[in-house]
């Protein structure tokens, strides 16, 4: 599943140090010569692809990036040093391109891929440079070139790489909304979700994962009933699925044992190795059963699913069970990227 993140930024490449004007002066030299040395190019500012990002949204509060300038160029013929360079982590499938000008400058999809985007300008010469034959005792210098500066237009397409199953009013817009910044619409009745909504879940500072609630699918889907079809072949993207059932009393009026085999005959409908991606089943709705029928109504599905995979009972709108659910798929999705890194 895809959704599109834009941010735009502005960067500010380094200008190139100034050359300098010097003379070398020495007890018993009087006629030293020049020797102001050259300024130090500018830094500048690439975007780096890091696959541990997946959103742009940290970029949103940072008005400018800018490099560090060039120091300028000393007597004794010192150079002087060159600008630090700016280096700009976005996640990897980040589309670049000029603001200004509509110049598309790059795509950012393997990781650790750089792009520069702005060059620091070229250094300033300095008086020891212009010496000649003819000129013994230059007085001119070049100033340092000033540095490029743009607008980018960054946008990313995101793959999500978990992926919300279930039959309308199952609860998926509510799972999504407990562990993200998503605001799906929620309500009492079938098809909600319209179109698939996407949150970012963090596990921490440096660890999270892409989430998507598909809409709702039902009897039919496969041909084009409901609302689910446009969105099954997305769902061979996601590397887990996370197949949710109303397991209240009351719920949907449907029972779990019976959507859940629906849901699994669309997809084996649909085809393209839908039915042998990882998959597990998530029992929500818990806090509408009375505690000391929980384990048993979980139990009863499950036997009659002949259901072998991992099972997590939850409550999306209490919370329960949710930190194990969060905590195990992040796990699940690190050793499955681990398991598919390049060889060395």
């Amino acid at each position: 599943m895809k959704f599109v993140d834009e941010v735009e930024i502005r960067v500010e490449a380094g200008d190139g140090g100034n050359g300098c004007v010097s003379f070398r002066r020495e007890k018993y030299i009087p006629f030293g010569g020049p020797d102001g040395g050259d300024g130090g190019d500018g830094g500048s500012v690439y975007l780096v692809a890091n696959d541990h990002l997946n959103t742009l949204v940290d970029l949103r509060f940072h008005a400018v990036f800018r490099a560090e300038r060039g120091h300028n160029g000393m007597g004794g013929n010192r150079t002087g040093r060159a600008g630090a360079d700016r280096f700009i982590p976005v996640p990897c499938g980040t589309q670049v391109v000029d603001a200004d000008t509509g110049e598309r400058l790059g795509d950012l999809v393997e990781p650790g891929q750089i792009l520069l985007v702005a060059r620091g300008g070229w250094h300033g010469i300095g008086n020891a440079r212009f010496k000649s034959s003819t000129n013994r005792a230059p007085r001119q210098s070049t100033p340092g070139k000033p540095g490029e500066k743009r607008r980018l237009h960054l946008e990313l397409v995101v793959i999500a790489d978990v992926g919300l199953l279930g039959m309308p009013n199952a609860g998926k817009s509510s799972l999504i909304r407990a562990l993200s910044a998503a605001r799906p619409k929620v309500a009492d009745y079938p098809f909600t979700t319209l179109h698939p909504n996407l949150g970012v879940v963090r596990v921490d500072e440096q660890r999270s994962f892409v989430m998507a609630d598909i809409p709702g699918l039902i009897e039919g889907a496969a041909e084009g009933a409901g609302l689910g079809i446009q969105f099954l072949k997305h769902l061979s993207r996601t590397h887990l699925l996370l197949h949710l059932l109303d397991v209240a009393p009351y719920g949907d009026g449907q029972d779990p044992v019976v959507a859940a085999r629906t849901i699994v005959t669309e997809l084996q409908k649909w085809g393209g190795g839908l039915t042998e991606k990882p998959r597990w089943l998530v029992l929500n709705k818990i806090d509408q059963l009375p505690p000391d029928r929980i384990q048993e109504r979980c139990r009863q599905i499950v036997e009659e699913l002949g259901w072998t995979g991992p099972v997590f009972p939850i409550s999306a709108l209490r919370g329960d069970g949710l930190d194990l659910l969060v905590q195990r798929t992040m796990e699940f999705l690190e050793q499955r990227k681990a398991d598919h890194a390049e060889p060395g």
